[in-house]
């Protein structure tokens, strides 16, 4: 599959791109027997009972660990990261073709079968999210459980802090409107990367048992300004999709895992790809022409999307 002018156009002034049909069924199959195989015997989720599917964890299921995670409505299993079957999932020809087509020929680090997984070195600081540094395969396997009779919550985005190129979330089970799936602020990435410190890094503050009282990623004010606008001004997308199909997004997007108010578990493999040349340009400033690391193919590309195109996207106003 190569991508078209009207998707990359798409992708360049949007910042994501819904793909259909880009992982191989029968190992979206094999991934979910993986995740419930991780399930203890006793558990009181069980796959063929979907009246028990609707969350939050309860003890004695709850866990509360950077490699397997239990915990309110979210289920992360983060073990399988470097697993064959996962890497074969996500690393597949068709999805490495079209990452080429963005990122340049040849430019991709390849992940490594048994490598470590994220989630190895724990939290990135005390009470913070999974520190990212090492990560030699796919993020995991992330679930939303069904939030059941939850109030409604309202929709709030961040960005991710490590440094990696291109985003992608494989879904491995049908996901419908509503039901969890990844969801995307349109064009915050042009509105976004100017505001960073530097373009794919961000500098963090140390944690210290003596000093607690500060610890973890350092935002500049123009970006909070910023992101709070967008947060306002923007609607975001529900990138519901069907099995198979992958949601690939720039890194300086900003999304959330999407509220689930279906009967159905939400089930995602997600992957980072990175350049090889990553480590070099991961402390520049961001750039006055943001794709500078990009494909001469997306950089020169200035055409336009049809409005049914961007209907195709999920994106309808």
């Amino acid at each position: 599959m190569k991508l078209t002018s009207e998707q990359i156009a798409f992708f360049k002034d949007n910042g994501y791109l819904v793909l259909e049909g880009v992982l191989d069924k029968e190992l979206c199959a094999q991934a979910r027997d993986r995740m419930w195989t991780s399930l203890p015997e006793n558990c009181q989720l069980k796959r063929d009972d979907p009246n028990t599917y609707t969350g939050p964890f309860k003890e004695p299921d709850i866990l509360d660990d950077s490699m397997h995670t239990r915990l309110g409505y979210r289920w992360q299993l983060r073990e399988v990261s470097t697993e064959p079957l996962f890497i074969n999932l996500m690393y597949n020809p068709e999805l490495c073709g079209i990452a080429e087509q963005l990122l340049g020929e040849g430019t991709l680090r390849a992940p490594t079968v048994g490598g470590q997984a994220m989630g190895s070195e724990g939290p990135a600081w005390p009470g913070g999210p999974v520190d990212p540094a090492i990560n030699e395969g796919v993020r995991g396997f992330y679930c939303t459980l069904p939030y059941g009779d939850k109030p409604q919550e309202p929709d709030y985005g961040h960005t991710d802090g490590h440094p990696f190129n291109l985003g992608v979330v494989g879904v491995v089970h049908d996901v419908p409107p509503g039901g969890g799936a990844f969801k995307v602020w349109p064009k915050s990435h042009r509105r976004l990367y100017p505001t960073f410190q530097m373009q794919y890094d961000q500098p963090r503050i140390p944690f210290y048992k003596r000093m607690p009282s500060y610890k973890g990623i350092i935002h500049s004010t123009a970006y909070i300004d910023e992101f709070e606008r967008i947060m306002k001004d923007t609607t975001p997308v529900d990138c519901w999709a069907k099995e198979g199909d992958a949601v690939l997004w720039h890194h300086r997007l900003a999304h959330m895992a999407g509220h689930n108010y279906t009967d159905v578990i939400r089930q995602a493999v997600l992957y980072d790809f990175c350049r090889t040349d990553l480590d070099t340009c991961r402390m520049d400033p961001p750039q006055e022409n943001m794709w500078r690391d990009w494909s001469d193919e997306l950089g020169k590309n200035n055409d336009t999307y049809s409005a049914e195109f961007a209907r195709s996207q999920r994106l309808t106003d």
